[in-house]
């Protein structure tokens, strides 16, 4: 499992300032806003908007909020979407036929609560009742449509992960002995979490992430035990 808005590790926020641009500037345009309205609006200085806005500086998780709510837009809408030149390029200019590079965005659902069934529907509808409507975050290289972000609420998981972490976790990633992964178990009130999991020959042992509760034992083929998805990110909020 390795960390990568809302919330980023570093190395997230690293990514993707590397690779997605706002349309900062084109929105101020558009709107016929200065950068000082902007700022006013934000709470943000207008020297930091003008890195923003002509991207010489990383944005985070905050400022992107207070964009996306200045502007009335969701924050995947605040990102730029690359279009072909189609004016003359010079004859001496090279460019690459091929590039090894291919970056997938899935927009995720924040939700408070783990979903029984996942789906791109399911996730929606959990996602509004338990308060994260238009709540999103990006996740690249990952096809799995029915991914979902758990915001942990609580501390019940620490120190392994915290009130204010957001947790990916995909249906379609393998859960092998050892992972981290949100599953659904017990017979006759089943409940869900986020456990670790180990196989054994007759038995299924999970664990509490940070070791603090007892291990639960279920017999194979006799026990209900399902896994709803694999933890696969881990977004942290930043100070």
């Amino acid at each position: 499992m390795s960390g990568v808005i809302p919330l980023f590790s570093n190395e997230g926020i690293k990514r993707m300032s590397s690779s997605t641009e706002l349309r900062v500037k084109e929105l101020l345009r558009e709107r016929g806003w200065t950068t000082k309205v902007l700022a006013e609006k934000t709470g943000m200085s207008e020297s930091y908007l003008t890195h923003i806005k002509n991207g010489t500086r990383r944005w985070n998780e905050d400022s992107l909020k207070k964009l996306a709510s200045a502007f009335s837009l969701n924050p995947i809408e605040l990102f730029a979407q690359r279009k072909s030149r189609t004016d003359n390029v010079e004859s001496h200019v090279e460019l690459p036929e091929e590039t090894d590079v291919d970056i997938q965005l899935k927009i995720v659902p924040v939700m408070g609560e783990i979903p029984t069934n996942a789906s791109p529907y399911n996730n929606q509808m959990i996602q509004v009742t338990t308060g994260y409507k238009d709540v999103f975050v990006p996740v690249f290289n990952n096809r799995d449509d029915s991914m979902f972000c758990l915001s942990l609420e609580n501390n019940s998981m620490a120190p392994k992960f915290v009130k204010g972490d957001y947790l990916i976790v995909s249906p379609e990633a393998w859960t092998r002995s050892g992972d981290i992964s949100a599953v659904e178990y017990g017979n006759d009130a089943p409940v869900k979490g986020i456990m670790q999991v180990t196989y054994m020959d007759e038995f299924i042992v999970l664990e509490s992430v940070n070791h603090k509760q007892p291990p639960v034992a279920l017999i194979r083929g006799k026990d209900h035990f399902r896994i709803i998805g694999k933890v696969i990110h881990r977004y942290q909020k930043l100070c």
